[in-house]
């Protein structure tokens, strides 16, 4: 390991895999390592062999769940915004090339006790049980309101200044009611929380335009979802990076991040062998996740915890249509909570579980000291559930830019059903990293019906 590298990418998760493709593209010498023997780090998508060996190692997989490699099982349930960022770096970097992408069936909310459909269409508004017939007058003058929106035409501002007046101010102005309000923050503009109430409402309108965009995109749903499952979006990074002169080793136990008297980076130690390079990227768990370092500092520290359940279904969710696959938003104020919990459902239909099995994956961020009980009310709209699986997962974000000593760390994956906040993460390392930020282009992706 004579060779000295541009940088140096600890982990195989989705940001790190990015990073790694965008890197090598801009001729960038890439060294890419990971400890385990398979891609994906947290974001990883796991065959029911890897799935038992991560949370019941002493359990064989039974017989009558189907074949190991029918399973690519997500330790993530993120699902990609038709229109968001991710599906602009996939086209920008034309590694849709390596994926086929389906569309999930549907989008719920779960209001007053029950699922509802968020609307799709103009019709589906109409008939949708989220609303009363007065409260759809005022929500589609909402609706268009901000379709209608055009910075330079103060016409159609109706005296509200979207980059001062907080989402409150609009909110009243169209004298939309609380319920109405739950469903635009969470199920449409997809908050976690009711902190964006008191902000200035122009990220909420961004938001609400991304949804709308992305829904009219496809139809169906806002979301698309790679075959085989989320494993397969590091992966193709990778093959990017490589086909750009990346070099890949799995298996790898990192030993030691090595920096040097002056505290910058140095190398990486695995196996006994340092390889060297200018700056280092990597995951939280390779820089103490939590810990201090032997030179004393402490790299990351853990802002929060995400809980999430597997939970293998032999049926569709009651009161979903039979849908193949979807999302269900239960926001806070519902469930007297302070954070949404989410639910995810993918079937065989995407290539990831055997025939007649759903993967439904319900997750929210943990307030409590009993994180299993939090997300009860999700897990209780499943139906009987056929096994599940339980992880607690910190959240750790880096102390520091990394521009002081060239050791550049990413943040953990957070409890948001979607990619924006992983491209976010991407663009701002990229800042860092190379000093400049992340500019693409504009293309098409296609998608199976």
């Amino acid at each position: 390991m004579d060779e000295e590298y541009d940088v140096i990418v600890l982990g195989t998760g989705l940001t790190e895999c990015i990073l790694s493709g965008l890197l090598s593209v801009e001729g960038k010498k890439v060294l890419h390592m990971d400890r385990n023997d398979y891609y994906g780090g947290d974001s990883a998508s796991l065959n029911l062999t890897q799935l038992y060996r991560k949370f019941r190692p002493n359990e064989a997989p039974p017989a009558e769940l189907g074949r190991d490699r029918d399973y690519a099982v997500d330790l993530i349930p993120k699902f990609i915004i038709a229109s968001g960022e991710l599906t602009k770096i996939l086209v920008h970097t034309d590694v849709t090339r390596y994926l086929e992408f389906k569309q999930i069936a549907g989008s719920f909310v779960y209001r007053d006790g029950k699922i509802s459909k968020v609307p799709s269409t103009e019709m589906e508004a109409v008939r949708s049980p989220l609303m009363g017939l007065f409260e759809k007058r005022r929500a589609k003058k909402f609706f268009e309101f901000l379709q209608g929106w055009k910075d330079e035409d103060p016409t159609t501002h109706q005296g509200l200044n979207l980059d001062q007046d907080n989402m409150k101010t609009v909110y009243e102005k169209f004298g939309l009611e609380p319920g109405t309000q739950d469903f635009i923050g969470h199920a449409m503009a997809l908050y976690l929380d009711d902190d964006y109430i008191t902000k200035p409402a122009r990220p909420t309108y961004d938001r609400i335009i991304l949804y709308t965009s992305s829904m009219a995109r496809y139809g169906k749903s806002p979301y698309i979802y790679p075959l085989y499952g989320l494993g397969e979006l590091p992966q193709s990074f990778a093959r990017l990076s490589a086909i750009y002169g990346g070099t890949y080793m799995l298996d790898k136990p990192i030993d030691k991040v090595v920096t040097g008297p002056d505290g910058q980076f140095v190398g990486v130690t695995s196996g006994g062998e340092t390889v060297k390079a200018k700056q280092v990227i990597g995951d939280p768990s390779y820089f103490g996740a939590g810990s201090t370092s032997e030179s004393g500092t402490l790299r990351v520290i853990e802002v929060g915890k995400v809980v999430r359940a597997i939970c293998f279904l032999k049926h569709p969710i009651p009161g979903t249509d039979d849908s193949d696959s979807l999302q269900i938003i239960i926001p806070q104020n519902q469930v007297g909570r302070r954070n949404d919990i989410y639910i995810a459902m993918v079937s065989s239909t995407h290539n990831v579980c055997a025939k007649d099995i759903y993967v439904a994956i319900v997750s929210t961020i943990v307030e409590t000291d009993k994180p299993e009980l939090e997300i009860g009310p999700g897990l209780n709209l499943l139906g009987p559930i056929h096994d599940k699986f339980v992880s607690i997962s910190p959240l750790y974000e880096p102390t520091s830019t990394g521009k002081q000593d060239n050791i550049f760390i990413t943040r953990s994956y957070d409890a948001t059903s979607h990619f924006e906040t992983v491209v976010e993460d991407v663009q701002d390392v990229w800042q860092r990293v190379v000093g400049t930020p992340l500019v693409l282009k504009k293309r098409e992706v296609e998608v199976q019906g």
